[in-house]
């Protein structure tokens, strides 16, 4: 464990010149103190790292050394082999640059490494879209794409979804597009607004890519602009959809669940409103109820998630939803009423069939 510490250490003093005892703790998720204590390991070793106090110091490796540490282990070129999304790629435009990346790749490694990554793209494949629909490429995602690796600001026109079944309202912004997400089939990208980066949102936006109209360069942005050194994609996009998930629950359901009913509220419910749920849990009553207050984005949608589990959720309040439940849970007696029609008790349920061929499908919903 402390050797491949160690291993990535000297690589990312060797690429990063000048690194930080923090910003090398942060990296590899260790103390200061240990790192200090790995760089005395490092010197032992025999790699020539030194620390530089002052404003401008950190860690350095001597003038023209360079490690020999770059050999692929089996695992580590597995693991390199699995990183890209082909749809993605494809997306993007860069299909066929990463396949001769990955055939140059391939040409220098040995035998065995060779055969170790070759033997992940045939057991492992990334399907990003999500099941029921077709995925479907936004227009304009390569040259946008091309402005997010070029550091370019561009203009862009965004069609605003309508409230209450109103029109989309088309929006027109400067933006310096920092970069782009894949999330469940859909490209987002995230950018950020030149003149209010002093803003409570440091001028944050996030815009669906299928949802821009037209793009072009920012008018007199002749040189790229100056990206932020602090900003991480992936930690700003997860903190942005934690922060979005949550602002949507605007709306409290108190909610009665049987114990199969809380197994199943998070196959039904946002996963915010989930642990909120559970949360606000009261202890089970002597049949095994527990009561929850319940965030949702509003009643419909609190009536269309909890209608999925059926007898086993019971909405307490608020009493217009609790109304509506009572008004389905009537329509339906109604509708399977017995008739005169209707077969003997024992005949209407059947011995369960075997499955039919093909039946396993039905799990990969």
């Amino acid at each position: 464990m402390r050797a491949a510490r160690l291993i990535r250490m000297a690589l990312l003093i060797q690429s990063n010149p000048g690194l930080t005892a923090a910003a090398l703790a942060r990296e590899l998720e260790i103390s200061e103190r240990t790192v200090i204590r790995d760089a005395q390991a490092l010197q032992e070793a025999g790699i020539p790292v030194r620390s530089e106090r002052g404003r401008v110091g950190g860690y350095f490796l001597a003038a023209g050394y360079r490690t020999r540490l770059t050999t692929l282990h089996p695992s580590e070129a597995e693991t390199l082999f699995l990183s890209g999304v082909p749809s993605a790629l494809h997306d993007l435009g860069l299909s066929d640059a990463a396949e001769t990346a990955r055939l140059k790749l391939t040409a220098t490694l040995l035998p065995s490494v060779r055969q170790a990554a070759e033997s992940s793209v045939r057991r492992f494949h990334l399907d990003a879209p999500a099941w029921f629909r077709e995925p479907a490429t936004p227009d304009l995602l390569p040259e946008l794409a091309r402005a997010v690796w070029a550091d370019r600001a561009v203009e862009l026109s965004y069609a605003r979804p309508g409230r209450d079944g109103a029109p989309p309202c088309v929006v027109t912004r400067v933006v310096e597009p920092y970069g782009l997400v894949l999330k469940a089939g859909t490209w987002y990208v995230v950018a950020r607004i030149p003149g209010e980066r002093e803003g409570h949102d440091g001028g944050w936006r996030t815009y669906r890519v299928d949802r821009i109209t037209a793009l072009g360069p920012a008018a007199g942005a002749q040189e790229p602009f100056l990206r932020d050194p602090t900003f991480e994609l992936a930690a700003h996009w997860q903190a942005r959809s934690a922060a979005f998930a949550r602002a949507l629950l605007r709306t409290t359901v108190t909610v009665r669940l049987t114990g199969r009913g809380l197994r199943r509220l998070p196959a039904v419910v946002d996963g915010a409103a989930v642990a909120d749920a559970l949360a606000s849990a009261s202890a089970p009553d002597p049949a095994g109820l527990v009561t929850v207050d319940l965030p949702a984005e509003s009643e419909d949608v609190a009536f269309d998630q909890l209608a999925r589990l059926g007898a086993d959720a019971e909405v307490l309040a608020p009493a217009c939803l609790r109304a509506r439940f009572r008004e389905r849970a009537a329509a339906l007696a109604a509708l399977y009423q017995a008739g005169p029609q209707e077969t003997d008790p024992q005949e209407a349920h059947p011995p369960e069939a075997e499955p039919a061929e093909g039946a396993e499908a039905e799990d990969q919903r």
